[in-house]
């Protein structure tokens, strides 16, 4: 008797798993879609870009074929990191005709130095401030000794002023720790390469913008409100370097520009 019903048994099971077959393939089918779509988060983003376009040259290509024909004067950029990036987006109405944002979060000035020529020297500029270093400290691009951080500075004030352009060199903002670099003693290096960079500005006819000290409030970090993480601006902190800024850019304009192509190497 069992032999007997062992083959209808099996084409039982047959039937059974091919209609199981059956209502499971439109699960089956659709899988593989599902999980090849292409889902790239922010970190993957800047990942790709870092190995496909490192400086992010690309950035404001659009804006700057449209900036550069400007007739607009004075013409001030202002070249920095994601501090730069914030103040255009979160205080537009600093940034009135003539003043041009060419901020990118997280550059370091390894990174600034590579798009120097597009996004500050082909737009013919009167005035350029450059704010960097935080991204420096924080190793963002690799490990930054301090010297290496003043050459980056001292090559793109050297192409400015070749080129005839006014620099102001802003202090790195205050910032007792980096949220994304957890542990590291930002303060006293900022404190280091601020007195560097006012130096610097000295013995280069430049203008040093202290934001720092304007920002600062107890300890090495700013005043409470004037950051979101301790590191980049409010509102109420752009308000605070907004007094800064327009302070150092009537200075700046005021200088003679630099003599075009003659500029001196200052050790």
């Amino acid at each position: 008797m069992r032999l007997k019903t062992l083959p209808a048994f099996s084409a039982a099971v047959a039937t059974l798993a091919v209609a199981a077959l059956a209502v499971a393939a439109p699960a089956l089918a659709q899988a593989p879609a599902v999980s090849t779509l292409p889902v790239q988060t922010a970190a993957q983003a800047a990942d790709l870009r870092l190995r496909t376009d490192w400086a992010w040259s690309a950035r404001y290509r659009e804006a700057n074929a449209t900036d550069v024909v400007g007739t607009v004067k004075p013409r001030i950029v202002l070249m920095g990191d994601s501090i730069t990036q914030g103040w255009y987006d979160l205080d537009r109405a600093f940034f009135t005709p003539g003043r041009i944002g060419r901020g990118i979060g997280g550059q370091t000035t390894s990174q600034m130095l590579l798009r120097f020529r597009q996004d500050v020297i082909d737009l013919n500029p009167q005035v350029v401030q450059i704010m960097a270093g935080t991204n420096d400290i924080a190793g963002n691009t690799g490990p930054m000794t301090d010297e290496q951080i003043q050459a980056n500075f001292r090559s793109m004030v050297e192409m400015a002023q070749a080129h005839g352009i006014r620099v102001i060199l802003a202090s790195i903002p205050p910032a007792d720790l980096f949220p994304w670099r957890p542990g590291l003693d930002t303060g006293p290096r900022i404190q280091r390469i601020n007195a560097w960079l006012r130096t610097y500005a000295a013995k280069t006819g430049s203008v040093y913008a202290d934001y720092w000290t304007a920002m600062k409030g107890t300890g090495l970090g700013a005043r409470e409100g004037l950051t979101s993480d301790h590191v980049h601006p409010t509102p109420a902190g752009y308000e605070v370097m907004n007094k800064v800024a327009e302070a150092a850019f009537t200075q700046a304009l005021a200088l003679p520009a630099p003599r075009p192509l003659a500029a001196a190497r200052i050790p």
